[in-house]
């Protein structure tokens, strides 16, 4: 589990459950616990995306995958134990300012983000597809929930942490987390055939060689990078009625569209 969660990585869901909860003048510490239960959450969706079964990796952020360094049973076991322990952080965090009906929500938006709506049904669709040809439609609808689920979850913890409840607000969130999920989508994929395994740290072309559909395979990469763009403005235009509040929000969606690895 320590392997999991401690090596390496970008950090992206924590960065956005901080940034969102700072926007409406959040403390830090009361966003801790929501930080850390998106991290190792997604932590545990790596391991056991990474298993034979699943997509077969061998590496990932420069090392050995889980299953490869400790057996796939252990493998399994680590993910299964680091989902239980996201709801257990949530659940037991103590910090002042976040009622008990609050905190149910906040459970409920982090469950969803992880099932049958959320990442598991987003993989289930991801594996389905594999061979076939889709419309960008359906891509869409894969990565919706396969990557961005978290990614939404994550704005919203931040929000519902900081005591945001204005409906529109909530709203303009949802979208702006809905674009970027899907822009690092759209970014990996690029990545995938264009980029470097030093600064990846992860096997490149797997997608391709497994038959996978991804947004370069069917629009290409020069549409793909405009529609990353296009996607990325939008983003960054939901954030309007937080004015200098949303700079963090708006440069982490910049660099989503930009990063390198």
């Amino acid at each position: 589990m320590h392997y999991a969660v401690m090596g390496g990585g970008k950090r992206m869901r924590p960065l956005l459950v901080y940034a969102t909860g700072s926007a409406f003048g959040a403390p830090l510490e009361r966003l801790d616990a929501c930080a850390v239960a998106v991290e190792i959450i997604h932590a545990y969706s790596l391991v056991h995306d990474d298993l034979p079964a699943m997509d077969d990796d061998d590496l990932r952020r420069g090392r050995p995958t889980c299953h490869i360094e400790f057996g796939e049973a252990m493998a399994i076991l680590a993910g299964d134990a680091l989902q239980a322990l996201a709801f257990e952080v949530l659940a037991n965090d103590s910090i002042a300012g976040i009622d008990a009906r609050t905190r149910l929500e906040m459970l409920r938006v982090l469950g969803h983000a992880c099932g049958s709506q959320g990442m598991a049904g987003g993989q289930a669709l991801d594996l389905a597809a594999v061979g076939k040809i889709l419309r960008v439609h359906d891509l869409e609808r894969m990565h919706v929930h396969k990557t961005g689920a978290l990614i939404r979850a994550s704005v919203r913890l931040g929000a519902l942490a900081a005591g945001c409840s204005d409906p529109s607000m909530l709203a303009a969130l949802e979208r702006y987390g809905h674009c970027i999920g899907l822009a690092f989508q759209i970014r990996d994929d690029i990545l995938d055939v264009e980029g470097e395994v030093d600064r990846i740290g992860k096997t490149l072309g797997k997608d391709a060689a497994q038959s996978k559909p991804t947004y370069p395979a069917i629009l290409g990469l020069h549409a793909s990078s405009a529609l990353l763009a296009e996607l990325t403005e939008e983003a960054i235009g939901m954030l309007a009625p937080l004015g200098e509040r949303g700079t963090d929000l708006r440069d982490l969606a910049r660099f989503i569209a930009e990063r390198e690895s």
